[in-house]
């Protein structure tokens, strides 16, 4: 059993930018964000070739310049689409231990192990842990505003540290 020095707590609501961290760091591990700038390139030259060409089309300039912008956008959409998800539940309670992190919202308590992580990334204002499956298909972003002081956020890396790698 964890003992309350063992436990590491943190009170937070989901924010857009809590899911994007969660969501960059997942696409830079898998090496999916040079996908991303290679098509956002690829579509940006199509539409300076369209703009360029004897007889400039404004719809296929829109259409390639729009093509362009969703894909760099990509993962703002999804953070958007991810927040709508979560963000209804409120408040979100997690206590980081020795045997996983718990997070209670007013619907829900989640248990998860660490054995469900394969390790973690650290940004300037959140852990992010990334699941063990090929596609790392769960994310846990642990924001670090929500620790009740800054002196907290070492006593996390610290916990979490010795739990799971840095990747």
């Amino acid at each position: 059993m964890d003992t309350d020095m063992d436990m590491v707590e943190l009170v937070y609501r989901p924010t857009r930018a809590d899911i994007l961290a969660g969501v960059l760091v997942r696409e830079r591990l898998r090496r999916l964000h040079l996908v991303r700038w290679g098509l956002t390139a690829l579509f940006g030259a199509g539409a300076l070739q369209t703009l360029t060409a004897g007889r400039p089309s404004a719809v296929s300039f829109v259409l390639v310049a729009f093509c362009a912008v969703l894909v760099w956008a990509m993962p703002r959409l999804q953070a958007h689409h991810a927040l709508r998800t979560v963000a209804w539940q409120g408040e979100y309670r997690a206590s980081v231990g020795g045997t996983g992190i718990t997070v209670d919202t007013a619907h829900v308590s989640l248990l998860q192990r660490w054995s469900v992580f394969r390790g973690y990334r650290e940004t300037r204002d959140h852990l992010v842990l990334l699941s063990r499956d090929p596609n790392i298909l769960l994310v846990e972003v642990l924001p670090l505003r929500g620790l009740p002081s800054p002196e907290e956020a070492e006593r996390l890396r610290a916990l979490v540290d010795r739990q799971l790698p840095r990747l």
